[in-house]
């Protein structure tokens, strides 16, 4: 990417970043001919765009019994413009709060020379375990007359409900989303345009601002957009702290069982507002290309010396740290200490942490292979085709899990009526869900992967396919890696999908952990809440690992 001067001699990021001849739009007939001709992208991609496709049929056809008057006053009635508004409010206020979290962490941890930067990483990554509902659990047990704060330290604190209840849990839940985006955005990035606009004088807050933060685009874009997604389809947040949203108000409809037409209306209100997300956030892509166009190595980041400044980057860390994993990890340990006259259920914790891992970790594995061809396609191939296939991969995580459950069930027993309530169900229901989690990452990491790698393996005689494995893939396995730590935390969470879909006899951690809670029965619910946040941290905590033993020999090569 190329470096120009402004009007008073400032060098900053081209506005116009250097696009390679692969991100020019290519007409839709050859890069079908691309695809029917490779096995291995037409079978991901006929996968994805239908399976997301058969919810939305659905919906469509629940929504349309009505006659179109009726369909226009569900739409304008006052209560649904309310659940409009506060959707849009508290998804704009999460992603605010994610980013003021997200970003100061993933600099800390990427571009100082910090002690315990792992450890800060680690905590970073760890909220990812824990359920928001028991987030949401945690801090209303905190706060409140008969909170843990007015008991042990005597401070009232009013308690949390509403909006801001619903605001903190889902930014302390959902920030690693935006952070694993941006440390791997970091640890991605090419320092020579920094040292050229240092050189030439800018201080670092200038060289951060008008260099670093451009590149940071496509991660907080995906990022971001993961994030967003996110809260539009929670229902156990928002209806623990009271808060009325689209995603509250679906699930209120279906569970209740009473108007499922309405519901359906809800239903397709909220794809329609992601829909405005994808299309907004494909806008601002477009075009985006920031690998390296010159010829020679990437060189790692100067680290920064903190100084004094390092007990302010602690105090941060440590901060977010405690509320985001300390509360909640206590507040689930004194659910234990609390059980102790009921009794707890260890009879059934090793049958559930067993279910959940076995539908989790191949449903992480499924959606990164579904992924990788999708998000290829998108950076690779770019075309108005293309760019559909991709955005489609997100409709499946923006339908609510409900009705995806449900257009899942009316489809399995028309069409396939052997794979109604089998494992295999429910691992492909949890891979098209979350398969947006896993786009985003090996996207970030295919925008820094420069393409004239491939293109040379090619002329050299390897097949599209041999190339890209021996060159390309070792340059977006963090990508991977990442995406399948996304999938994985966030299926051993799931509720909804693992309601409807789960076979008879499979219970999982999460639906344990519910169950309990939701009858007040914390001490009960704890031991399953803690599995999961362990497992789930340790899962974590060996990718970093293999992460950081990947960096190694690449930091050595660039030395």
């Amino acid at each position: 990417m190329g470096v120009r001067r402004n009007g008073e001699g400032t060098p900053h990021a081209s506005t116009r970043p250097s696009v390679h001849p692969h991100s020019q739009n290519r007409s839709p007939a050859r890069v079908l001919d691309t695809i029917r001709r490779r096995w291995y992208v037409t079978i991901p991609v006929a996968v994805v765009v239908g399976g997301v496709l058969i919810p939305l049929v659905y919906l469509l056809l629940r929504a349309f019994q009505a006659d179109p008057g009726t369909l226009w006053d569900l739409v304008v009635r006052g209560r649904t413009l309310r659940l409009l508004w506060n959707t849009v409010g508290l998804t704009v206020g999460v992603l605010a709060g994610t980013s003021a979290l997200a970003l100061p962490l993933a600099w800390l941890t990427t571009r100082t020379a910090l002690p315990g930067r792992k450890a800060l990483t680690l905590l970073g990554v760890l909220p990812l375990a824990v359920p928001g509902y028991v987030m949401a659990y945690a801090l209303m047990a905190t706060t409140g007359e008969y909170g843990t704060l007015a008991q042990t330290l005597g401070l009232v604190v009013p308690r949390l409900s509403g909006y801001t209840g619903a605001w903190l849990a889902l930014s302390l839940s959902t920030f690693p989303y935006l952070f694993l985006n941006l440390r791997t955005a970091f640890l991605g990035l090419d320092p020579s345009l920094e040292e050229s606009a240092q050189a030439l004088g800018r201080g670092r807050w200038r060289v951060f601002v008008q260099v670093v933060l451009p590149q940071l685009r496509p991660a907080f874009l995906s990022g971001g957009l993961l994030v967003a997604l996110h809260v539009l389809g929670d229902f156990g947040v928002v209806s623990l702290m009271r808060y009325d949203t689209f995603s509250y108000a679906l699930y209120i409809q279906y569970a209740a069982s009473y108007d499922r037409i309405y519901a359906a209306c809800l239903a397709l209100m909220l794809l329609i507002l992601t829909g405005a997300i994808l299309l907004l956030e494909a806008r601002l892509l477009k075009g985006l290309l920031f690998h390296r166009t010159e010829s020679g190595t990437s060189r790692t980041a100067a680290r920064y010396e903190l100084g004094r400044g390092r007990w302010a980057g602690y105090a941060f860390a440590l901060g977010v740290a405690g509320l985001s994993v300390v509360l909640p990890a206590g507040t689930v340990g004194y659910w234990m200490t609390d059980a102790a006259a009921g009794g707890v259920p260890w009879a059934g914790l090793g049958s559930a942490l067993w279910d959940s891992v076995s539908a989790s970790a191949p449903a992480a594995v499924l959606a990164a292979l579904l992924a990788l061809p999708v998000a290829y396609l998108g950076v690779r191939h770019p075309s108005p085709w293309t760019r559909v296939v991709e955005r489609a991969a997100y409709l499946g995580y923006a339908t609510p899990p409900l009705a995806f459950a449900l257009a899942l069930i009316v489809f399995s027993l028309g069409a396939v009526p052997f794979a109604y309530q089998t494992l295999a169900l429910l691992v492909t229901a949890y891979a098209l869900h979350f398969m947006a989690e896993a786009v985003g990452p090996v996207r970030s990491a295919l925008y820094q992967a420069p393409p004239h790698l491939e293109e040379a393996a090619r002329s050299l005689g390897r097949s599209p396919l041999g190339a890209f494995v021996s060159v390309t893939f070792p340059l977006v396995r963090r990508g991977l890696l990442v995406s399948m730590a996304f999938v994985f935390l966030s299926a051993m969470k799931e509720l909804p999908l693992t309601f409807l879909l789960a076979p008879i006899g499979f219970e999982t951690l999460a639906l344990n952990t519910w169950s309990y809670a939701e009858e007040a029965m914390f001490g009960q619910a704890a031991p399953y809440a803690l599995t999961i946040m362990f497992v789930s941290a340790l899962f974590v905590g060996v990718l970093l690992l293999r992460e950081q033993a990947s960096e190694r020999p690449a930091a050595a090569e660039r030395t």
